[in-house]
């Protein structure tokens, strides 16, 4: 069916082709028989795992960035996935970058894009992980309305949540942005995801130097403390780390997560480096994805994975675009995987392949 549709969706704006496929999702998950009949044409063999102390069906996830307002978790979820990230969600919304800002490399099977963390905020997306919620931001910070536990795992599947600072937000002030946000999802995620490694978040990958990075984490962490005790339920934080720091930098970056106690690290964000590319759009500005990530996001895996020493668990993502992609990142030692670009290009069925062959 892919083959088909995607020279189809290929003929339009990516962003735009992307909105359709997301719009479809949510209508087949609007129709019960037509969402079971996806789930069964995607069942893929069963791969547990046992990661940040929560059981995932299969150790293939879903990268934040496709279903960044959580509006499609439950049509996602039926194509066969352990986990789905959503987001990235900011405390306000934002509308992102102007576009164009994503761009296909088609002769180099990647993807650019410089979205810029659009979202329709928090609160938006507070209720759509729990329809009985009716009140906003401000008023959930000053507790007009209790928080209720809702977990959403449509099909077992794991719901993580990727957070990120608003574009208006200085550094100086980011820990406050993922502090609100934080306690906005931790009643809702199964884990959450600190994104500091965006492209296209102007100043945002600066959090990732040692010092910033650990007393951002640090202070998440002893809120975390205080939310499990409320609700509890233990909430695994992972951090997302780009593929574009030094040696010493990502040794720095991992011992900051380290000694902050966090659950995982996600290795890699997207790349700002253009080496190899065919394509005439190569030179636009934004985060690459896709197969020339493969090798860079392999290295930083196997350096990541060397420097933690099993101490905690590391997510590989970037650049698998088939199953030895894959299989060869949880043999070097992720403990779960994330696709996003391979899905552009190989379509859905790509996680089945996976599963099948792992």
């Amino acid at each position: 069916m892919y083959s088909i549709l995607r020279p189809l969706l290929f003929q339009l704006d990516p962003e735009t082709a992307h909105a359709l496929t997301l719009r479809g999702l949510r209508l087949v998950q609007a129709f019960p028989p037509a969402l079971w009949l996806m789930q069964r044409a995607y069942a893929a063999p069963s791969k547990p795992v046992e990661a940040f102390g929560l059981t995932f069906k299969n150790p293939v996830g879903l990268a934040a960035g496709y279903d960044k307002d959580g509006v499609a978790i439950r049509g996602l979820a039926a194509l066969g996935f352990g986990h789905v990230e959503i987001g990235t969600v900011t405390p306000l919304p934002q509308e992102g970058n102007p576009r164009p800002r994503v761009f296909r490399l088609v002769e180099d099977e990647a993807v650019i894009n410089r979205m810029g963390f659009p979202s329709r905020g928090s609160a938006f997306v507070q209720r759509r992980l729990n329809p009985n919620l009716r009140t906003g931001l401000v008023e959930r910070i000053i507790g007009m309305q209790p928080r209720k536990k809702i977990v959403r795992r449509p099909f077992g599947t794991v719901l993580g949540v990727n957070l990120g600072k608003n574009k208006s937000t200085p550094n100086e002030e980011a820990v406050f942005d993922y502090l609100a946000l934080l306690q906005n999802f931790a009643p809702y995620a199964d884990y959450l995801t600190i994104n500091v490694s965006s492209p296209n978040t102007l100043g945002l990958r600066q959090l990732q130097a040692r010092d910033a990075l650990e007393s951002l984490l640090t202070h998440l962490h002893q809120l975390r403390q205080l939310e499990e005790k409320q609700l509890k339920k233990r909430v695994p934080l992972l951090v997302k780390l780009a593929p574009d720091l030094t040696d010493s930098e990502l040794d720095d970056a991992v011992e900051a997560s380290l000694r902050a106690n966090m659950d995982g690290i996600i290795v890699t964000n997207t790349t700002l480096a253009r080496e190899g590319l065919r394509s005439t759009c190569a030179g636009e500005s934004g985060g690459l994805s896709g197969d020339p990530l493969r090798a860079r996001s392999e290295a930083v895996l196997r350096q990541t994975v060397g420097r933690v020493n099993g101490k905690i668990l590391i997510v590989s993502v970037g650049g698998i675009m088939n199953p030895d992609d894959a299989k060869r990142r949880l043999d070097m030692g992720a403990a779960l995987i994330q696709i996003y670009t391979g899905l552009v290009y190989r379509g859905p069925g790509l996680v089945k392949k996976i599963l099948r062959a792992l």
